[in-house]
């Protein structure tokens, strides 16, 4: 990265997309300010006012003091051009040609999957997202979780991260060092002594004007391979992402919710639409995603692991089930493991004791 680089972000007029076409057509940021007014225009097809801005330096000194700040305050810049800078990211059309991070870069670049939702989130969205987590955290090797750190499903994402070791990715729709909301700055202080990392595209002398948050939402869809929507409404931010996610040719992946809650009409929309694939478990998550490959074990396996337990090889059948059902019935249940009805009350009933699995009404299960 050069000076001319951090430059490029301070011309006005120009923005994501211009940076990338001018990039793509010169090669570098010194080319392009390197260039003559002549080839800005005529060549790049740079509007006139802008090209008056390369060919006049504008950026340069803004540059060197965004690299004083940043030095101030332990922000590490990444241009487009870097090695360090995400591999997924760089191919989308409208990528940031920085990133401003705190903490580990390097988490930017392993195997992601972004998760999101609506900031008015039910006890059951929470639910589901802890589950989740837990499943894929016990089953997928190194693997980064990507949300937003706002109220509700975001921050509910970062915590259960937090809770089985999974670094995450929080992203800004404001200017480092500050966090957005203001209550969360110990989630994102623990996000980073977690090994997860802090991102934003602006700089500390963009505006901030609250009008951030749909850009930020194509750099949480770009980073990532695919994008669960855990609940969200009718309309909202992340069916924002989930629609840059699929435009970005990304997995997009819902949580189904009751047609009868007003916080799981845009989940339940993005599935009957065909925009997005329904999940349920993390092996839904695993098998959308083709991440058998960064799988180190089954989640029945890990079950055994995490609880020191081991299992009847009758209680192993039916602990399968909870892999691609997630609130089996008796008659679901007694067809997937073709035990009969005493078999299956035994081994249900010792699963229950052991803490792996819970009744719920209606005689359904669920695993804990």
């Amino acid at each position: 990265m050069t000076i001319e680089d951090i430059a490029l972000l301070y011309v006005p007029g120009l923005g994501a997309r211009g940076i990338v076409h001018l990039m793509e057509h010169y090669g570098s940021a010194e080319a392009i300010y390197a260039a003559s007014m002549g080839s800005l225009t005529a060549d790049a097809g740079v509007r006139k006012d802008v090209a008056e801005e390369i060919v006049a330096g504008t950026g340069l000194y803004d540059a060197k003091r965004e690299v004083a700040y940043c030095r101030k305050h332990g922000i590490y810049m990444v241009a487009a051009t870097d090695r360090d800078y995400p591999k997924l990211l760089r191919e989308t059309v409208d990528r940031p040609h920085i990133l401003f991070v705190q903490g580990d870069v390097e988490v930017l670049s392993a195997p992601t999957l972004s998760m999101v939702g609506t900031r008015d989130m039910s006890p059951s969205g929470r639910h589901i997202t802890e589950r989740l987590i837990e499943g894929l955290a016990a089953a997928v090797d190194k693997f980064t979780l990507v949300s937003g750190i706002a109220y509700g499903i975001d921050a509910a994402c970062h915590r259960a991260a937090l809770r089985n070791h999974i670094p995450s990715v929080a992203v800004l729709a404001n200017s480092l060092p500050d966090i957005n909301p203001a209550p969360h700055r110990q989630l994102a202080e623990e996000i980073l002594k977690s090994g997860g990392a802090i991102i934003s595209e602006l700089s500390s002398q963009s505006r901030q004007n609250g009008k951030h948050f749909i850009a930020r939402n194509r750099i949480i869809a770009g980073l990532s391979m695919g994008v669960v929507v855990v609940e969200s409404p009718a309309s909202g931010g992340a069916l924002t992402t989930a629609d840059l996610a699929d435009g970005y040719g990304r997995a997009v992946m819902a949580v189904p919710g009751r047609a009868t809650d007003a916080s799981s009409f845009g989940t339940n929309n993005l599935i009957r639409s065909g925009k997005a694939r329904l999940v349920m478990t993390a092996q839904d998550i695993i098998c959308d995603m083709d991440w058998e490959r960064y799988c180190l074990k089954n989640i029945t396996e890990a079950l055994q692991e995490d609880n020191a337990l081991s299992l009847a090889p009758d209680d192993i059948v039916v602990c399968e089930v909870f892999n691609s059902v997630e609130q089996p019935d008796i008659q679901q249940l007694l067809a997937a493991t073709g035990l009969s009805i005493g078999e299956l009350m035994m081994s249900l009933m010792s699963l229950e004791l052991k803490g792996l699995i819970r009744t719920l009404p209606g005689q359904r299960y669920e695993k804990i």
